[in-house]
């Protein structure tokens, strides 16, 4: 993802609501290793998106007055799609469920989206300074460089190897830890 250094962390997240939007429908319509590098990248995206949210974006709409409730909503949401995904994982691709419960996952990552823009970005956008939506979207990006793009290449080929070198739980967890570092060592609280 190519953004500018004055990205505003809103447009920066409604972004990657696309790009999850479309790696959803790439694991729903493929199969084989495109479906495996799809579900690959459609991990990494989650982890990266999530894990900011929940360290950075989340803290500061609480910060603007947004509505605890609908905080508290979205992080609730988030904790069942890791677990959701987790479970994915460990199901895998040759599964029989694999599909109907891909399916169900989807659909609640669309609506969760959907929910996040409209019940929290349009309350950020209103109540954060564009200077300090800028400096949110910093540590989006932090995570995103931090965040592994390709299979280790000491552990091996298959999927269940080389998935982010572990399961998605442990990603979402190395992900945050950084963030959480990061925050330390920068002005966001």
């Amino acid at each position: 993802m190519a953004e500018s250094n004055d990205t505003d962390v809103i447009d920066l997240l409604v972004a990657q609501h696309g790009q999850i939007k479309a790696l959803l429908q790439q694991v729903h319509l493929t199969v084989g290793p495109v479906r495996e590098q799809a579900f690959h990248d459609l991990v990494r995206l989650l982890a990266v998106h999530e894990s900011a949210e929940e360290e950075v974006v989340h803290p500061a709409s609480r910060r603007h007055a947004v509505s605890g409730e609908i905080v508290d909503g979205r992080l609730h949401e988030e904790q069942e799609a890791k677990q959701a995904l987790a479970a994915l994982y460990n199901l895998g691709f040759g599964h029989p469920e694999f599909d109907s419960e891909f399916a169900a996952f989807a659909e609640k990552v669309i609506e969760h989206a959907e929910l996040e823009e409209k019940e929290e970005f349009s309350r950020l956008q209103l109540q954060a300074s564009h200077d300090e939506r800028v400096q949110l979207a910093s540590a989006v990006r932090f995570a995103e460089a931090f965040a592994p793009t390709r299979p280790h290449p000491e552990v091996g080929g298959s999927l269940a190897a080389n998935l982010l070198i572990g399961p998605p739980l442990a990603v979402f967890d190395r992900i945050r830890d950084a963030i959480r570092e990061w925050r330390k060592q920068s002005s966001i609280a």
